[in-house]
């Protein structure tokens, strides 16, 4: 019995890591609290969560608000758009539903498609911004290519950040479950699933101290660099192309 809850027993693990995203888990949503801020704190959650599955977590406060600060001006100005697109897109939805007025069904195709790109580049876009530096364009670029390139990936990727919203509005005795684990859960569970993508795309091994390790992202050549993750060493630098290297996911 005495083993189980040694530290480094599988039990005391778990144990361990459930805190530390139930700690996360609060950390996030006090930063999403103004609005604004919900892009930094975001791509702050999906760097840390990323140090976790790769099991090189250290201090979860310094880590978040090291990203948080690193990408505030980025994750801000991208949360603002995507607030703006979807702001738009519901917008249109509300007036084709309601205005009475009859449109074309290659319009509400339209939409569609759109509100599809949308989510599909949502999914990636703060994770590919917590690791990868780059400018906004080509950050949205990157991110919609990942998202439709790993297509069973981003499907399961919306399907974990849908089940604590149905959970939420259909089984109120389990949002204590919600408050605990709704956010920093499925950023976890979805760092599980595109943290081998992202390994396509970083240097062999892994990142050491504070250096940056240029890699190209885009078939017309557009440059960026990987964040360095706290603790972890590598020696080598690889150059990758996203649409092609992304089919081999």
């Amino acid at each position: 019995m005495g083993r189980l809850f040694d530290l480094d027993s599988p039990v005391f693990s778990f144990l361990s890591k459930m805190a530390d995203l139930i700690y996360l888990n609060i950390l996030a949503f006090i930063c999403c609290i103004p609005i604004i801020t919900v892009g930094a704190s975001m791509t702050a959650l999906n760097y840390v969560v990323l140090k976790m599955v790769r099991n090189e977590e250290g201090y979860i406060t310094r880590s978040f608000f090291k990203s948080f600060k690193q990408n505030f001006k980025q994750a801000t100005i991208i949360w603002l758009m995507i607030l703006a697109a979807v702001g738009i897109l519901a917008g249109d939805a509300f007036i084709l539903r309601y205005s009475g007025l009859v449109f074309p069904s290659w319009l509400r195709i339209a939409l569609t498609v759109v509100g599809v790109v949308l989510m599909f580049t949502l999914m990636h876009v703060f994770p590919v911004l917590s690791r990868f530096e780059n400018n906004i364009k080509n950050t949205f670029k990157n991110s919609l290519f990942m998202g439709i390139l790993t297509f069973p990936k981003t499907l399961l990727m919306m399907v974990c950040w849908i089940v604590p919203v149905i959970i939420a509005g259909f089984f109120l005795q389990a949002l204590p479950i919600v408050f605990a684990f709704g956010i920093s859960g499925p950023a976890f569970i979805c760092a599980l699933l595109y943290n081998k993508t992202f390994k396509r795309f970083e240097p062999e091994g892994e990142i050491a101290g504070d250096e940056e390790w240029t890699v190209t992202l885009e078939e017309d050549g557009a440059q960026g660099t990987v964040k360095p993750i706290e603790g972890s060493s590598s020696k080598e630098d690889k150059a990758v192309n996203v649409k092609d290297d992304m089919e081999k996911v």
